[in-house]
């Protein structure tokens, strides 16, 4: 183990007896506390600040962070995710307007290139708290007369099913890890080029029609991500019928995750 290492798990180790919103010691201080010098110490200052444990406030000093929400990958909403967690969900819109949905997003949501689609780009919010930037992308037809506050007040999906008929039942997503860029970093908050998951979904109704194709950037600092693993029964029965044969473990994903 490095010492750098070392010394982010000493500090860790005190920042999990202080509270959310404690100023840890000062550099100087841990650097005598510890034992190491100032530049290995910020170092793992450094990399607990990445990893979200630690939140470093210019001319402040450095405070214990919010602990990351643990996010399964399920089908649900922002909004009721966030509920189920005790926290206040809310949205501001950054974006609504509506444009033909062009080759890419035609392939997507399977309609013509000259469709109309509605492209709403919102930002996620939990407690006050930036959470995440999202831009949804849904034929115009499927929601006619959709405003901002429809889009601030309530679930999207609550909308569709109770305003529009559309029912969401599954989808396909995919997860990235990236960097936030100027734009992101200033909606939500971060410095530029901070740790982030970028999600990219498309659903479908339970009548199979494809209804939106959602792009979202997460805050890496907030959010970790939680799957379940299993073994299918046929690997574990060739596994018990032919012993020795080198095979190993597959895992399953529950995928899709909260966004709306």
């Amino acid at each position: 183990m490095t010492k750098q290492s070392e010394t982010r798990d000493l500090v860790l180790d005190l920042v999990e007896t202080m509270a959310v919103g404690d100023a840890i010691p000062s550099e100087r201080q841990l650097s005598a506390d510890l034992g190491v010098s100032r530049l290995t110490l910020r170092a793992a200052l450094e990399d607990l600040a990445r990893e979200g444990y630690l939140v470093r406030r210019r001319g402040s000093g450095t405070f214990v962070s919010e602990p990351k929400i643990a996010q399964e990958l399920t089908m649900t909403s922002f909004t009721d995710d966030m509920r189920r967690r005790g926290m206040r969900p809310s949205s501001r819109t950054l974006e609504l307007r509506v444009s033909p949905a062009g080759a890419r997003l035609g392939r997507l949501l399977h309609v013509s290139p000259s469709e109309p689609v509605m492209i709403a780009r919102r930002l996620r919010l939990a407690d006050g708290e930036s959470m995440a930037i999202e831009t949804l992308h849904v034929r115009e037809a499927h929601v006619p007369g959709l405003t901002q506050k429809d889009l601030e007040e309530r679930s999207f999906y609550e909308l569709l099913s109770d305003r529009y008929g559309i029912v969401i039942v599954g989808g396909e997503q995919t997860i990235e890890p990236t960097v936030t860029d100027e734009e992101e970093s200033a909606a939500l908050g971060v410095p530029l080029h901070s740790p982030a998951f970028r999600f990219e979904r498309v659903t479908h109704s339970e009548l199979g029609e494809i209804v939106e194709f959602v792009e979202s950037i997460y805050r890496g600092d907030r959010y970790k991500l939680v799957t379940a693993l299993s073994r299918p029964r046929e690997r574990r029965r060739g596994r018990r019928d032919a012993a020795g044969d080198g095979s190993k473990p597959r895992s399953r994903d529950r995928v899709t995750a909260a966004t709306k």
